[in-house]
């Protein structure tokens, strides 16, 4: 049995996160020095034409129907900051924890994920929907909390919104529950998890359909790949 299934080092764990962490803001740095931001609004305004000529613009009226419920909006502000990276890297910590054989899979998939992506926040800076007219920034006017302001926004990349990590890691972290929660209803929920996200993005308005549906794809290759 190969050693990427086999061993289980801490050390080397903690590395692999710490480097692909590295390699994201590496990315946002070489973009926000370029003055990719006026190319992002640009980009966005694109993609909002494009999902408009292909009927899937969706976002604006989903998010228009959940504001008067500010209750489940805060949760839902919540579940898209903290919840669903969270989740990931927990649900892979758990599997470390118990040696499970499937964890260097996911672990792999998700660092393809996120590798993979890098490419596209360099060549195509995309700003996300709440800075544009006709949406709402949710986290901002419901929660209180500024994701373009201070310390938050020097631990994200704000002008990545194409592919969704949120998504692609979603269906990372469902396809693990599918193949390895020990749980039944985990396994039986693990399929919805996904569209929840998906949800959960719309509404907060940080992501589109197309970049959610990039997301989908994303998560796809990188599961392939990393069951080799």
């Amino acid at each position: 049995m190969g050693e990427t299934r086999t061993v289980f080092s801490r050390g080397r764990e903690v590395a692999i996160g710490l480097g692909v962490y590295a390699a994201y803001l590496a990315v946002r740095q070489v973009k926000l020095r370029r003055g990719a931001r006026s190319a992002a609004e640009r980009n966005a305004e694109r993609v909002v034409a494009l999902e408009e000529r292909l009927g899937i613009h969706v976002e604006p009226v989903l998010q228009r129907a959940l504001l008067p419920r500010r209750r489940l909006v805060a949760v839902l502000n919540v579940a898209y900051v903290t919840l669903n990276v969270g989740l990931t890297v927990g649900w892979l910590m758990a599997l470390f924890r118990r040696r499970d054989p499937e964890f260097h899979r996911l672990r792999r998939a998700a660092v393809l994920t996120t590798l993979g992506a890098q490419p596209v926040f360099l060549l195509f800076p995309l700003a996300p929907p709440r800075t544009l007219d006709g949406f709402v920034d949710t986290i901002e006017s419901v929660s209180g909390v500024s994701l373009d302001r201070g310390l938050v926004a020097e631990l994200y990349d704000p002008i990545a919104a194409m592919p969704s990590i949120h998504v692609a890691y979603a269906f990372v972290t469902a396809a693990g529950l599918r193949s390895a929660a020990r749980n039944p209803w985990a396994r039986r929920l693990a399929p919805g998890y996904p569209p929840a996200v998906a949800l959960v993005v719309f509404a907060t308005a940080n992501h589109y359909v197309v970049d959610a549906a990039a997301g989908w794809a994303l998560a796809r290759l990188a599961l392939r790949l990393a069951g080799r």
